[in-house]
């Protein structure tokens, strides 16, 4: 009997004859036979006829059937965008985006639903910022003069940004802050460095002239799981150690002694036979390291970009930022990040580890003893400064 009055009532929806049908399911309801379906198709039926609670209520049966029935948490949206009820309307418009297979996965119809439902998140979401800005705005926020972390959080909570955390591949160290690009306070030495930046580059165009001194940056090695990035013996990414795993490599840093003496206030990450890594790190037009996170987090990376072409970005995070000669940076590599050339020209970069200035003499020295640990062990490799 139950299957009789749910085709009637399918087929008068269809015909547009909304009290038919929800007399039809009305009837499987009162029967105890409603399903999920039945009670969806009464609240399309309760809607047509304008009668917005009874559709609430129809659709909210068979949410308690199917929590995750994607027509069904359509519909609650339209019940309470009808209400008048934005926000929690657009938390079931993206319940219902966010519970979607594939597009090409769903029927034409529902594929068509889901669609709207995304563009009422946008809407929503559109809305709502435009009212938490202004409101701020009014209590004293001021774009790129108030905090820079509340502009950051701010962003998050209106969806402009996402959450980037560290990710280390090998090591993680417990209570860091997670910071992208470090404020340049905490590293006076920057100065001095970028002060030798001429002298530095000068050194580097005379080792360029030598293409072969250049080695692609991820060479391959028995001890190491297959490369996944497509960087393995490319020479689209190379390098000239000054340092590599913590040796000083004595032939070419006899042809850099402005850049050793440049870099010799820096605090370096100093790892018996793995860190640090000091090197020029070249990138050739066109270019692009894909998204990926760096091995330990008690460490952080530094860029003096020397040789740079237009068309250089370097992402970390949510900050996307123009690569600039002279302009030098420090980043946390376990947060995610990837680096573009999208020029015709070569980028070159001189790259190194330095400890974090949040870890105490103590920890850097444990982490230190640590490793040579593993290493002695045998389960220790050096690794890749990325």
């Amino acid at each position: 009997m139950s299957h009789s009055y749910a085709q009637a009532g399918i087929e008068a929806l269809r015909r547009g004859d909304a009290r038919a049908a929800r007399e039809s399911f009305e009837r499987i309801v009162a029967a105890g036979q409603a399903d999920a379906s039945a009670y969806l198709g009464l609240a399309y039926a309760c809607a047509g006829l304008k009668d917005h609670p009874a559709a609430l209520a129809a659709v909210e049966h068979a949410l308690a059937l199917e929590p995750r029935n994607l027509r069904a948490l359509v519909m609650k949206g339209d019940c309470l965008a009808t209400a008048g009820d934005d926000r929690a309307a657009a938390s079931h418009y993206r319940a219902a985006v966010d519970a979607a297979p594939p597009p090409n996965q769903l029927p034409a119809e529902l594929r068509q639903e889901i669609s709207r439902a995304e563009s009422m998140c946008e809407r929503y979401a559109a809305q709502f910022e435009t009212f938490l800005r202004e409101r701020l705005a009014a209590r004293g926020f001021v774009e790129g003069r108030s905090s820079v972390r509340f502009s950051d959080s701010l962003d998050i909570q209106t969806g402009r940004k996402r959450i980037y955390l560290q990710e280390p591949r090998q090591y993680f160290f417990p209570e860091l802050p997670q910071i992208q690009f470090y404020a340049r306070t905490h590293f006076p030495w920057l100065d001095k460095l970028e002060a030798a930046t001429h002298d530095i580059r000068a050194e580097l165009q005379e080792v360029l002239k030598e293409e072969s001194a250049f080695k692609p940056y991820v060479e391959p090695t028995p001890r190491r799981p297959p490369d996944n990035l497509g960087l393995l013996n490319n020479p689209a990414w190379s390098a000239f150690y000054l340092w590599k795993h913590g040796e000083l490599v004595a032939q070419n840093a006899a042809r850099c002694p402005m850049t050793v003496n440049a870099l010799a206030d820096v605090p370096f990450a100093r790892v018996k036979n793995r860190s640090p890594s000091v090197l020029f790190s070249l990138l050739r037009p066109g270019a692009h390291i894909p998204p990926h996170t760096g091995e330990v987090n008690t460490r952080l990376i530094c860029h003096l970009p020397l040789v740079v072409p237009e068309k250089c970005r370097f992402r970390v995070g949510n900050d996307i930022r123009t690569v600039v000669e002279g302009k030098a940076w420090v980043f946390d590599d376990t947060i995610e990040h990837e680096a573009w050339n999208d020029s015709d020209r070569t980028r070159v970069i001189l790259l190194f580890e330095i400890w974090r200035p949040e870890l105490t003499l103590e920890e850097r020295a444990l982490v230190s003893a640590m490793f040579e640990a593993i290493d002695d062990y045998g389960g220790g490799q050096p690794p890749v400064p990325i």
